[in-house]
């Protein structure tokens, strides 16, 4: 398979993933809102194994946020952070700490806390508030790094210890 192709197909099988992990993740009540616990999001630890999870992750939640309470708007805001996190991320793959990319793990939390925290404040009743979106930020930036600091690490111990590793580069 030529290496253009081999690409598309891991971006889609990634983007598959994280749309059906954050449905999973919907469906008990954690996917949207000021606290999201959205499983998908542990697959953000991928850009430290291929550039690949860039795009994948960036289309697995523009068409996760298709459903979101605020729709477009989500499918743009979150889109933008997803994508400046795992470009970020992917740049950062080779900083460890224990052979642990967490700057890759940290990028998502930074900006979906911003990003998503903003969104969420300018939603709120009456308007954006500065101390809103402080509180917003901070709780979907808890939310993001509970799943990144435990699936997300669980998920990077699993791929360095099996053959995915190989499939990924």
């Amino acid at each position: 398979m030529n290496q253009k192709t081999l690409f598309v197909v891991k971006s889609a099988v990634i983007a598959a993933l994280y749309a059906a992990l954050t449905a999973a993740s919907s469906a008990f009540g954690l996917a949207y809102g000021p606290i999201q616990f959205r499983v998908s999001e542990a697959l953000c630890v991928l850009c430290a194994f291929t550039p690949a999870a860039i795009p994948g992750l960036t289309v697995g939640c523009m068409l996760s946020n298709i459903s979101s309470t605020v729709g477009i708007v989500d499918v743009v805001i979150g889109s933008a952070a997803t994508l400046i996190s795992a470009a970020l991320g992917y740049l950062a793959r080779n900083i460890k700490f224990k052979d642990i990319p967490l700057l890759s793990l940290l990028f998502p939390c930074i900006f979906n806390g911003i990003f998503v925290g903003a969104e969420i404040a300018y939603f709120m009743p009456g308007g954006f508030a500065f101390k809103a979106f402080l509180i917003s930020g901070l709780e979907v930036a808890a939310g993001e790094a509970a799943v990144c600091f435990t699936l997300g690490i669980m998920l990077c111990r699993a791929v360095q210890k099996s053959r995915l590793r190989n499939l990924l580069k």
